[in-house]
């Protein structure tokens, strides 16, 4: 997902810069520079590590000057029942999803608010607003990461700072992937899993990632000037219109 958003901010026109933990998350990113002559740049970085985002957002804000939108999409997902849920998965969760937002967007807006501008979209999940089996880290993580950044964006408004959510449903990506094991899994999550207190999709579709993309591409621009501590959700209608 992140990429994506990524590749398009750039495409449109940004110097978009990417953080990432992967490797070859970073080699894709630097490949899509040389191969469509876009001004990117990537730095290895762990969201959950408050020193390295701050060294590396001082780092862009000496080469670029400033910073005038921000994205946070790193996310993980770990899937188990509470009661057998480990204490690692639980913290590597909560890690990235929450305290990975916290982290990039306390370090981007102490530099937003030097330009009395700016623009943060966090990419939630529809599964913030509405419960799931054996998923309570990811769903308590997004709901966390969803409330803060509404939060965030109230904190920041006096200094033209905006603040919005995009909470995807069900989304062809590679973290989703990992979890279908043939096409029949996806068909599935679009008719409904009852034993797992899931409704289906109601348009009858997975999400393209493109849906996402320009959910939050709308959020960042200037169409969305007015428009600060929102949570729009692309879900299909999955959540039944839940916030």
């Amino acid at each position: 997902m992140g990429y994506e958003v990524f590749h398009a901010l750039a495409v449109r026109g940004y110097v978009a810069v990417g953080i990432d933990i992967q490797e070859e998350k970073l080699h894709k990113i630097k490949g899509v520079a040389e191969k469509d002559k876009l001004a990117v740049e990537a730095f290895y970085a762990d969201v959950s590590d408050s020193t390295q985002v701050n060294e590396i957002i001082d780092q862009v804000y000496r080469i670029y000057g400033s910073i005038d939108v921000l994205v946070n999409a790193a996310g993980v997902l770990s899937q188990g029942e509470v009661t057998t849920l480990s204490d690692e998965a639980w913290e590597r969760t909560f890690a990235v999803n929450t305290s990975g937002v916290f982290h990039v967007s306390k370090a981007v807006c102490n530099r937003m608010k030097e330009n009395k501008q700016g623009s943060i979209v966090t990419i939630s999940s529809n599964a913030a607003s509405v419960p799931r089996t054996s998923m309570a880290s990811y769903c308590a993580s997004k709901a966390a990461s969803l409330m803060f950044t509404k939060c965030l964006g109230l904190e920041m408004a006096s200094y033209g700072i905006r603040c919005n959510i995009v909470s995807p449903g069900a989304t062809d990506t590679e973290m989703q992937r990992a979890f279908w094991n043939e096409e029949a899994d996806i068909e599935k999550g679009i008719k409904g899993i009852p034993e797992q207190y899931r409704v289906g999709i109601p348009l009858q579709k997975i999400a393209n990632t493109s849906d996402i993309t320009e959910a939050v591409l709308f959020l960042l621009s200037e169409n969305a000037s007015h428009i600060t501590m929102n949570n729009i959700v692309v879900d299909g209608g999955a959540t039944l219109g839940a916030q």
